[in-house]
């Protein structure tokens, strides 16, 4: 058996404590050699007698890691007389550095142990935990080329630095009080407090009711008590968006239904901010007015601390960006655009390289791809070529295809911004940066007016890479799966093969090709986009008779603007065609009066979900029509349904919401049937489902009941978001399954 050999390890091992490990194990087994980082990879000389065991210990690797490939060649040469860890080098970039990882429990402990070294520090971490992606500038993973450069180590730190006994044997981020990173607590003029230790006196702040931004991991939250929900959604102009919490785990048991599997990952390396049922619908209604509340843990050493000193159960925590916009990283920014929301700011002096907010979670859906998750790698075979997907305009996220790994961004936001565009083309060059890829080509949304299909075209134009249009539901059901389904893709909006825009469609076929075999009915969208803010105009849109024109009288509605209304739908002036899942709910949602505007996306929608939570929903006839040889769910039939009963007892809010479930109950079933007609036809067992309307849980479980009791496979991708954050890796399938075929 040989004793020696060149080991090249390939994967996620570079910012996971390797070379430590490696260390570690040499020592155990008595090897000699050396271990370094070269590019993304790891590489070790090792010999010895035991060099067997010692390679298969290597092969399971430390927590964070994730192995692609070990490869050992014949070594050669003077054998060293130890075994040492040696400095980085450049080399290939076929691996990716690490997601930030929540504060580990061993640091926790160590932060709160009397005495210790880091007793009360806010930065603590080692290698099993902390900041990764958010503070390097670029590879191999070295202190120097990270935000940590700017901090020498002192002596108790290189001690443990290198100490292979300790768990922060080469751990790049290793800091204490002594040389690290140090907190400030300013005012909202920018005036520094130098009072009191900063996270003292700003957990007496916010249990006094200031509101105070805390600078995280990844960017700016903004916090303050539940008593003071109100006045922040007045000070931020979102009155009626939820607002996320940060707890203890007691108190998230305490209030909300969480499973085993939420329990698990509530506290893990990932901890997201996970959206829960409320036990009491109606509780906490100022934090949230549906009946699910967000809920997060403390995830960093400076969240512990601060949850240590205050005397509230919880904290609103919420990202201090305007939806939509990218995180707020610096003081300076901070100041300029939150002076006039918030009364403090909790900072620290370490750069955030990358933004990244926090990931969301919902009944074990990923809904923001963020923190924790992404960066995301995914293995799969798309051809030799670099591809580059630059996703769709909203929530979206942007992909690269290298070496047989897809690599996905964290959430960027809605590219429809300019200062959102502006870090969707930072978070492109910092992914490219890290992988070095040859882009041959540039895969988008086939809408022409997107920002990020004009992006494509420059650095197509830039670099001579081929520019490839995909259609934005194809690209749902692509990130689903690559083998032959029916698929099916409800969403808000995505730009048509046909020009109109769809939302409710049912695919057949496999990546690269699909067939559109059903869809939801086309039905106008008055006033274009003024119809997702206004919902009562798709209502009209959707029935345009007379009784809905009395019912928006009854409601403000005057005789002129109806006449508009009317004009608009009659000669098809500013009104587009859809057959939108997400129109047709909001058209539901202003029926009956549940949500009459929309103030944030998804708003309608969410609301009409969480109005119908509990009751139980009447079945109705599915009218299924035949349109140019497609069967057609007719959205018309089934709203006039729901109209109709409305009016008959519409004073009665359990009735609203009696009709609220069953509406998308039926809706639902409509959808199935469809797809299992085509699963039918078509011969096949797998139907895949995608699109954010996937998240509402009563649609979903009835889709995925019917699908069931029809004997057919259901297929979801747990694995990245089932709304537009997942469209940026399907372009990437579409476009690596064209050109290798």
């Amino acid at each position: 058996m040989p004793n020696q050999g060149h080991i090249i390890i390939t994967g996620i091992v570079q910012g996971v404590g390797f070379r430590p490990f490696v260390y570690a194990k040499a020592v155990l087994h008595g090897i000699r050699g050396s271990v370094w980082n070269t590019g993304s990879e790891v590489h070790i000389q090792a010999w010895g007698d035991n060099f067997d065991n010692f390679l298969s210990d290597i092969r399971r690797g430390p927590p964070l890691s994730v192995i692609d490939n070990v490869k050992v060649n014949p070594l050669f040469g003077i054998v060293p007389s130890s075994f040492t860890i040696q400095a980085s080098n450049e080399g290939a970039r076929s691996g990716l550095i690490p997601p930030d990882i929540a504060t580990c429990s061993d640091c926790v402990r160590d932060i709160f142990t009397p005495g210790g070294r880091y007793e009360g520090y806010f930065a603590t971490s080692c290698v099993n935990c902390g900041p990764r992606y958010s503070i390097i500038h670029s590879l191999p993973y070295d202190r120097e080329r990270t935000a940590m450069n700017t901090f020498p180590p002192c002596t108790g730190c290189i001690e443990e630095y290198s100490n292979p006994a300790c768990r922060r044997h080469h751990a790049q981020t290793i800091a204490c009080d002594a040389c690290g990173p140090a907190l400030s607590l300013y005012s909202n003029k920018g005036q520094e407090l130098a009072t009191g230790s900063p996270i003292d006196v700003a957990a007496d702040l916010l249990d006094k009711g200031h509101i105070v931004a805390v600078r995280g991991i990844g960017g700016f939250h903004i916090a303050c008590i539940g008593d003071m929900a109100g006045e922040l959604k007045q000070r931020l102009g979102r009155t009626e968006q939820p607002f996320a919490i940060m707890a203890r785990e007691d108190w998230i048991k305490q209030e909300t239904v969480l499973t085993s599997d939420e329990e698990e990952l509530l506290h893990g390396g990932i901890s997201p901010i996970l959206i829960l049922d409320k036990k009491v619908p109606a509780s906490y209604k100022s934090v949230s007015n549906l009946h699910t509340l967000g809920c997060m843990v403390p995830y960093t050493g400076l969240h512990h601390l601060l949850f240590a000193c205050l005397k509230a159960p919880f904290l609103i925590m919420t990202s201090a960006n305007a939806p939509g916009y990218p995180m707020l990283t610096t003081l300076d920014e901070a100041l300029k655009k939150l002076s006039g929301a918030v009364d403090f700011f909790l900072t620290h002096n370490r750069e955030i390289v990358n933004r990244c907010d926090d990931s969301v979670v919902r009944k074990g859906h990923i809904i923001r791809l963020s923190r924790g998750y992404a960066p995301k790698r995914t293995k799969i075979d798309l051809g030799k070529r670099g591809i580059l997907g630059t996703g769709p305009e909203l929530n979206a996220t942007v992909t690269l295809y290298t070496h047989g790994f897809c690599i996905t961004s964290p959430h960027i936001g809605n590219v429809r911004n300019p200062g959102t565009y502006a870090y969707m083309q930072e978070t492109i060059a910092c992914i490219r940066d890290l992988m070095q890829p040859d882009i041959n080509v540039i895969a988008h949304d086939m809408h022409p007016q997107f920002l990020s299909t004009r992006y494509a075209q420059e650095l197509s134009d830039e670099t001579g890479a081929i520019l490839a249009p995909v259609q934005h539901h194809m690209a749902h059901i692509a990130a689903t799966t690559i083998d032959e389904c029916i698929g099916i893709a409800i969403d808000g909006v995505g730009y048509g093969s046909d020009g109109n825009i769809w939302g409710g469609e049912i695919f057949h076929g496999m990546a690269p090709e699909y067939s559109r075999v059903g869809h939801l009915l086309p039905v106008l969208m008055p006033g274009g986009d003024l119809a997702t803010t206004w919902p009562e105009r798709m209502l009209f849109g959707i029935i345009p008779d007379d009784k809905t024109a009395e019912l928006l009288i009854t409601r403000g509605w005057t005789t002129h603007d109806l006449n508009i209304l009317e004009k608009q739908a009659i000669n098809r002036i500013n009104t587009a065609v859809t057959t939108s899942t997400g129109r047709v709910l909001d058209a539901a949602s202003a029926l009956l009066g549940i949500c009459r505007k929309k103030t944030y996306d998804g708003e309608p929608a969410m609301r009409l979900e969480s109005a119908a939570h509990g009751m139980t929903p009447d079945p109705w006839d599915i009218p299924v029509i035949k349109m140019n040889g497609s069967e057609v769910l007719d959205t018309y039939t089934l709203l006039k349904i729901a109209r109709d009963l409305f009016l008959k007892d519409s004073r009665d809010t359990t009735t609203a919401r009696k009709i609220a479930a069953s509406f998308q109950y039926n809706l639902a079933r409509g959808i199935a049937h469809i797809a299992c007609n085509a699963a039918t036809d078509a011969g096949i067992s797998k139907i895949a489902l995608s699109g954010g309307v996937a998240y509402n849980e009563m649609i979903r479980e009835t889709i995925r009941n019917f699908v069931h009791e029809e004997e057919y496979h259901l297929v979801i991708n747990h694995d990245m978001p089932l709304g537009d954050g997942c469209i940026s890796y399907g372009q990437c399938v579409i476009a690596g399954k064209k050109e290798t075929l």
